[in-house]
């Protein structure tokens, strides 16, 4: 039987920038924020980390640093996905090297591929890293699905352990397909509650940058069985949800952190700084959740 990586709250961190690189003094800041309130993963160089904008150097670098600020107080999840097998293996074996915990892999992009294809992509980067894999499926940005026959069938590879799933529609066959010690997190932050009704472990998450205890909270009482507790805790942070997808993640994310004083900096070119619509929307929203003035 094979332990799952985390349960409840995992943050998919963002990067914080200077002109020159990664600030990691910030970053050691916020990920102290992350712990001190008790989050029970870090996800780093995801998405939401812009891990996309980082030549491989960098990426290394900054798991590297963040295994050794965590320094085992929580698993490390390093993102490792890419559109070419060949570089996802060597950028993985290269954070395995480094000490991360387990990694986080989108499925591929752009040229995308068939589902057996994504059989084979997959299972070729399990078996040349010993490390845990978490499937990463977001079809709104790879247009590309990856269905639940396929997940069943990746499922029985032993070190590929869970999936971070936005499609919700799928979970309940996910559960019924897929290996009984298969993880099912949510990627979505709006339905936490929903997909672990299906019997899925948590989260990994976008909100948690900015309320970790409360998105930590909500996973809790779930798994520990108070559905009203989590139903409420849901429902007073979907304002909060709205706002920050209210542009493509992480624009509003790093602007929401900007405003309650964590001074992360600015995302990187092709994104750009948030319009003043979105702005307002997250204002109030930070504003109405009792996070900024």
């Amino acid at each position: 039987m094979r332990k799952p990586i985390f349960k409840g709250a995992g943050t998919a961190i963002v990067t914080p920038f200077r002109e020159d690189g990664v600030n990691f003094e910030k970053l050691s800041e916020l990920l102290e924020f992350q712990i001190q309130n008790g989050i029970d993963s870090i996800v780093i160089c995801g998405t939401t980390g812009e891990a996309s904008t980082m030549p491989d150097e960098e990426h290394v670098a900054t798991v590297k640093y963040t295994v050794e600020k965590v320094n085992h107080r929580v698993p490390v999840i390093a993102g490792a996905g890419s559109n070419d097998t060949r570089h996802s293996v060597e950028l993985g074996k290269k954070l395995e090297a480094v000490g991360a915990d387990a990694l986080l892999s989108v499925a591929p992009y752009y040229n995308k591929t068939t589902q057996r294809g994504l059989v084979a992509h997959f299972t070729a980067a399990a078996k040349q890293i010993k490390l845990p894999f978490i499937l990463y499926n977001v079809p709104s940005r790879t247009n590309l699905n990856i269905a639940p026959d396929t997940l069943a069938e990746l499922s029985k590879v032993e070190n590929i352990v869970a999936v971070k799933e936005c499609n919700l529609e799928q979970v309940g066959d996910l559960v019924a397909k897929c290996e009984k010690d298969f993880a099912i997190y949510s990627g979505e932050d709006s339905n936490i509650l929903p997909l672990m009704s299906w019997g899925g472990l948590g989260v990994i998450s976008v909100l948690s940058n900015i309320i970790p205890k409360d998105t930590r909270e909500l996973c809790a009482k779930f798994l520990a069985g108070d559905i009203a507790g989590a139903r409420e805790i849901q429902v007073n942070t979907m304002r909060l949800i709205r706002a920050l997808f209210s542009e493509v993640n992480p624009i509003p994310v790093k602007e929401a952190l900007n405003l309650m004083g964590f001074a992360v900096g600015p995302c990187r070119l092709p994104l750009v700084e948030i319009g003043e619509g979105s702005k307002k929307i997250l204002k109030d929203a930070l504003a109405a959740y009792g996070l900024i003035q």
